[in-house]
């Protein structure tokens, strides 16, 4: 199956961390107006980025980067105390390789983390960044309304909260459709809004077929908890990373340079939310994991009120930040509702 699409060029670079393997849809006209840099999520690649690549103004140059561990990139272990910055410092290493300059910046879900984590280590090489279905400021999971760590171990957070039936199909390459955890349902179900069809759908399983699964990887490892639900966030892999007490990028507002941030996500998002039941603690106070504790214990996490009250403060010390909810898109707005999806990103390209 073809997987790299008519009018993009597949590379692998090499930087003193990693050999990274891109996409790139090059500028179509002499002078280059743009570059913008793609950053997909979890459980993903860089297969994702290539309509929105491919519908961007001619005169705009656009490179999308796996992440270590995911599609054409090395398969390197992820150090999840550093948070997301084993992420962030791959993909400048990329950007300082391909002598870039400053560029905007674009992240999905975790990869919108990761430019959250770009901006505050440079700032000064960040055009502009674009958030869509970010995860929170403070992580996934552990924190409350404020972004307070629930628990001092960040319990129900980080490796063991990955379905374990997801985790095996996905390391046995399953294509299949049988199963509510197969890698195809999960993304019909939590990626893109429901009842969507894409013809590309073969390539986007493959997408996340390309995830590196273990403990260093995909989805990591866990610490036994004395507090409900009886596990907490390990030292190593992806799902880790996002642990509250490793990952906290909510000081983005006392950076001097405040590059103009968009902030874009879907109306109907069921991974990243203020109820989503990819939250440990939501699952309790379903009733689906028995014993939760309560709301005053552990409260699922209010992940876009959080993200709205960091920009509120980015914006309130002198950034700018647009925010554009997209009625009836999922996780993925450039999937789903391309059109809006687009009218958004290129007027914040273009300074509007």
């Amino acid at each position: 199956m073809k997987t790299v699409f008519d009018g993009i060029r597949a590379a692998r670079v090499t930087t003193p961390r990693l050999t990274a393997g891109t996409l790139e849809r090059p500028a179509a006209t002499d002078s280059v107006a743009a570059t913008v840099v793609f950053v997909h999520g979890n459980v993903s690649s860089s297969l994702f980025w290539q309509p929105t690549m491919l519908r961007l103004p001619a005169s705009v140059r656009a490179i999308a980067v796996d992440l270590r561990g995911f599609g054409d990139s090395d398969t390197l272990p992820v150090d999840a105390t550093r948070g997301l910055r084993d992420f962030a410092d791959d993909v400048w290493s990329v950007v300082d390789a391909l002598e870039l300059g400053p560029v905007h910046l674009v992240g999905w879900s975790m990869g919108g983390g990761v430019v959250l984590q770009q901006l505050l280590d440079r700032p000064e090489t960040v055009a502009s960044a674009t958030l869509v279905g970010p995860v929170s400021p403070y992580g996934f999971g552990g924190t409350d309304a404020a972004g307070r760590r629930l628990t001092a171990d960040d319990a129900g957070v980080g490796g063991q909260a990955a379905n374990p039936d997801f985790v095996a199909r996905l390391a046995a390459g399953d294509t299949s459709d049988e199963a509510p955890g197969s890698p195809r349902q999960v993304y019909r179900a939590t990626y893109v809004a429901p009842g969507h069809q894409d013809a590309h759908e073969d390539v986007w399983v493959a997408s996340m077929l390309s995830t590196k699964v273990g403990t260093d990887n995909y989805p990591g490892d866990g610490a036994a908890s004395p507090n409900w639900p009886g596990f907490a966030a390990g030292t190593r892999g992806v799902l880790n990373t996002m642990a509250p007490q490793y990952f906290d990028v909510s000081g983005i507002d006392a950076l001097a340079v405040k590059p103009p941030i968009l902030w874009v996500h879907g109306e109907l998002d069921a991974i990243v939310g203020d109820a989503t039941f990819f939250d440990v603690n939501m699952l309790g106070k379903a009733g689906v994991i028995p014993g939760w504790p309560g709301e005053d214990v552990a409260p699922p996490q209010p992940m876009i009120a959080q993200t709205r009250q960091v920009l509120e403060r980015y914006r309130d010390a002198g950034g700018a930040f647009r925010e554009v909810l997209i009625a009836g898109a999922g996780h993925g707005p450039m999937l789903d509702h391309p059109a809006e999806f687009d009218e958004a990103l290129h007027a914040h390209l273009a300074g509007g």
